[in-house]
């Protein structure tokens, strides 16, 4: 069959014109190629052709042949499955054949094609595939043993797992010491080649690797002093996956591995320094880290700080030269996509909300996304983590040089390494900051835009501290300057200015009130200055302001500045733009912080969210329907719109009656809560939740059809799905009163089971003991005989929460049970009294209902017993609870 096929020499020379064609610039062309490759597909032997061209026309351009073999490589992915069986055996052996072709270009694109057909299940058709490539490995002629080892290294990197199952009898238990003799091969990149083989095996634990890791360690220690940039690379990556798998292997040679690094970190090609920096990132997550490093700190230090420098290409790539671009459009392929966070219903705690970190080293996010320069950054921060002010001593002496360089290059570096030890050493640094902060506040006017943007940046790592400190001497000039910055010519110090505020906003909350006019004044000043992708970042600080301060921004001159933008900006976005998303989150925070302020402007919002989740269920059951005429919706647009009625919901409480009544939204809502994407059910059931609050008359027709799904979604795999639902749960309970009754059992069981199962989140379990409460307030007598099931994990999950309407009634609730129920609560006796001792300060019925059970209990047990029983209590407990309920 093999020597059987010959091309028509017409046919060949119609496929060579397009795959000339294909070459062109034109896009028209392109697409004209397009729809002839189509149709050409429609013969069997076209195939043959396209691995004619690639393997046996020497006579044509290599370029012309590697594109055959790529539109073949593309044809397999597509319709391999649809091939002839003479095509593709025709196919497997001119692969095998030509795989050490004297030209580079062509012996990698017959390995692509060669991994592509075996990824395509067919390494179990393909019986002969890896005995032959591996005895090509001993070939004397360099090209056939480059080029097998090319393949299969993509083969290794494309089937690791198959490689290592019975399918296919462990070829890996003959392949992986055969790589292993290729390591001391005179040739860099086959030498290369093997390393990379050998490491698609090491995170998964491979078996055939395990039994020869010994061999493998000493190979690699063997190669240490090899120049070749590939080899190096390879070698250190080997080293960093070895460090999570086995690093009982490595400890022995620890302090030899360790110089080895820090020597190849410092390496001229900053791809092997990259690889290396890699190290003390992996490093610094093992529990050994502070004993095998410590000693080397000394000299590590400085090797990361180096590293953070921006480097000559960093700074082309960056246009750092170019100071001001703000009238520049930005490139729309630069904007990243972006996730809302939908809404998770959570309690508030004693000291305030802590915010989550998640300012991570983001500080240059445009370039080649990762680089020496963020990698170093990177290290520096955990190892800060991990080492906290000891690594102060070595890092001082360094940050007095740099942060007052003359040079900017320098400065910069230094302002981020400050920054990037913020988190780790902030003990340690507090005493200078009162010299630092005004440094760096002075370095928001540097006249280099990448200084100011990296400032910015630092800035908001000490927020904190300088919330803490009084405002007039830190605050106050800070945010003078940070305003300023938002306003700056430049669009990168712009948007790090914005991400800053954003944070400083969220650590001072109402420290600002006193500012807010200046600051509206600054933000709505950018609205007609921003670029694209600043403008997005600029909804984002708006929103943070508003979840910040709250109601304080609900007076006339502020709604007054900050409204006329924002509508106008929602009047000007298409229901398919993505902007809206950051505009219906923006907003949704100023609604709830308006409240009332809000009303003006509520009915064309609710009218256009209401018609986005319309629109977005429609093209999905469209799509159900008929998938090859109608795309799947984008239902991010949906969650959004959903989270945003919950905003207006909860800021317009009742006032939103008339919207809903007019409309819809009940009908869609039941619909989003039986929706496949879990993001869609959270914010259908925080919405549920919502309007169950605002005008629950509107609500109450729906509970039989809605609590069966609030009873199927209280799975706590799905952790906010859950707790959404929970809530909403709860929140319809003390709506419904004893009407509830019939819904108890659809319900209690899985909210019982939750609250006891190790592991929940706080916020979960906090919402399961509040929904609990709730149902025994409503419903005593079908709850209370579970009491003793639930009451210990009850108690400690809500003593940490601060005094609200909803502790409140979940407390009310237990009171009630145990009035029908005493006996459920007497071996957790102590968790009760603890969780009513949290209370600052109950309403007064509920003082007495307190009052009524802990000196019901003591009169039962006698005096003597009570006595026994209260000197088990911590001493704050004992008199918390003798002052207040005198017992």
């Amino acid at each position: 069959m093999e020597c059987q096929w010959k091309p028509d020499e017409q046919g060949l020379q119609q496929i060579l014109q397009l795959l000339k064609e294909s070459q062109s610039p034109d896009t028209s062309t392109q697409r004209s190629v397009q729809q002839k490759l189509e149709q050409l597909n429609q013969y069997p032997d076209f195939n043959n052709y396209l691995i004619f061209v690639l393997t046996k026309l020497k006579t044509e351009d290599e370029a012309t042949r590697s594109l055959s073999g790529l539109i073949l490589k593309n044809n397999v992915k597509a319709h391999y499955q649809n091939f002839p069986n003479g095509v593709s055996d025709f196919i497997k052996n001119e692969c095998l054949q030509n795989i050490g072709d004297s030209s580079p270009l062509i012996r990698a694109t017959v390995g692509i094609l060669i991994t592509t057909i075996a990824s395509k299940g067919e390494l179990q058709n393909w019986p002969e595939l890896l005995p032959k490539l591996c005895l090509q490995l001993d070939s004397e002629d360099y090209n056939t043993c480059e080029g097998a080892f090319g393949a299969l290294q993509k083969i290794c990197e494309d089937s690791a797992e198959i490689l290592d199952s019975d399918m296919l009898d462990r070829p890996l238990n003959v392949m992986i010491p055969k790589f292993l003799q290729f390591f001391k091969h005179s040739s860099p990149k086959i030498r290369s080649h093997a390393i990379a083989c050998v490491n698609q095996f090491i995170i998964s634990r491979t078996q055939a690797l395990m039994l020869h890791i010994d061999p493998f360690i000493e190979n690699l220690f063997a190669l240490a002093g090899d120049e070749e940039p590939e080899v190096r690379k390879n070698v250190c990556r080997a080293l960093v996956m070895l460090l999570e798998v086995r690093l009982d292997r490595l400890l022995p040679h620890m302090h030899n591995i360790i110089e080895y690094m820090l020597q190849r970190t410092q390496n001229q090609d900053e791809n092997v320094a990259l690889e290396a920096c890699e190290f003390w990132l992996t490093l610094a997550e093992q529990p050994v880290c502070k004993e095998v490093l410590c000693g080397h700190l000394p000299k590590l230090t400085p090797v990361l700080v180096n590293g953070m420098k921006y480097s000559e290409i960093d700074i082309i790539l960056l246009k750092g030269d170019v100071e001001e671009d703000e009238a520049i459009p930005d490139n729309e392929q630069d904007i990243r996509p972006r996730f809302h966070r939908s809404r998770t219903v959570a309690q508030q705690h004693e000291g305030g909300d802590s915010i989550e970190e998640d300012d991570d080293l983001d500080d240059d996010e445009t370039i080649s996304d990762w680089n020496l320069r963020k990698c170093s950054a990177a290290a520096l921060d955990v190892l800060a983590n991990v080492f906290r002010d000891d690594l102060l001593l070595h890092i001082l002496p360094l940050l007095k040089e740099l942060l007052f360089h003359p040079e900017w290059l320098i400065k910069e570096s230094g302002i981020l390494v400050l920054g990037a030890i913020a988190e780790g050493c902030m003990q340690g640094m507090i005493p200078y900051l009162p010299e630092l902060i005004p440094h760096l506040v002075q370095c928001l006017s540097d006249k280099k835009a990448l200084v100011r943007s990296i400032t910015c940046w630092t800035l908001s790592r000490y927020t904190h501290w300088v919330v803490s400190q009084p405002p007039d001497i830190y605050l106050k000039p800070l945010m003078t300057e940070l305003l300023k910055r938002i306003l700056d010519s430049n669009k990168r110090v712009q948007e790090a200015a914005c991400s800053a505020f954003a944070t400083l906003e969220e650590e001072a909350c109402t420290e600002l009130v006193p500012y807010l006019a200046y600051i509206l004044d600054t933000l709505v000043f950018a609205f007609g200055k921003y670029q694209h992708k600043n403008l997005l970042i600029l909804y984002d600080a708006i929103g943070t302001l508003a979840d910040s301060v709250g109601h304080h921004l609900n007076k006339p001159e502020y709604i007054q500045m900050l409204m006329p933008p924002l509508i106008q900006k929602w009047n000007q976005l298409k229901d398919e733009d993505k902007d809206l998303f950051h505009l219906l989150e923006c907003l949704s925070s100023v609604a709830t912080a308006l409240q009332s302020g809000f009303l003006p402007y509520c009915e064309p919002v609710y009218q256009r969210c209401v018609n986005l989740v319309q629109k977005t269920l429609a093209q999905t059951v469209l799509h159900q329907t008929q998938p090859e005429f109608y795309e799947a919706s984008d239902k991010d647009f949906m969650i959004v719109a959903l989270d945003l009625l919950s905003g207006l919901a909860e800021g317009l409480g009742g006032n939103i009656e008339q919207l809903v009544a007019r409309s819809n939204i009940l009908t869609l809502m039941y619909q989003c809560m039986q929706d496949k994407m879990p993001e869609v059910r959270q914010s259908s059931f925080a919405l549920l939740g919502d309007l169950t609050k605002a005008c629950f008359r509107h609500v109450k027709p729906c509970i039989a059809n809605l609590m069966p799904i609030l009873g199927t979604n209280l799975n706590p795999e799905l952790i906010s799905v859950c707790n959404n639902a929970t809530w909403a749960i709860g929140e319809i309970s003390i709506q419904m009163g004893s009407e509830m009754q019939p819904y108890v059992p659809m319900v209690l069981q899985q909210l019982v089971e939750i609250i006891n199962r190790p592991n929940t989140p706080k916020t979960l379990l906090e919402n399961t003991a509040i929904t609990i409460g709730r149902l025994g307030y409503v419903c005593p007598q079908e709850v209370a005989p579970m009491l003793q099931q639930f009451i210990r994990p009850w108690c400690t999950s809500l003593r940490n929460i601060r005094d609200n309407e909803e502790k409140d009634s979940a407390f009310r609730g237990i009171c009630t049970m145990i009035t029908v129920n005493p006996g459920g609560v007497v071996q957790d006796f102590i968790f009760f009294c603890d969780a009513v001792a949290s209370w600052m300060n109950p309403k007064d019925d509920l003082r007495e209902m307190f009052c009524k059970i802990l000196h019901g209990f003591k009169n039962q047990v006698g005096d003597e017993n009570w006595r026994h029983f209260s000197d088990q209590f911590p001493l704050p407990l004992k008199e918390r609870l003798a002052a207040f309920y005198g017992v």
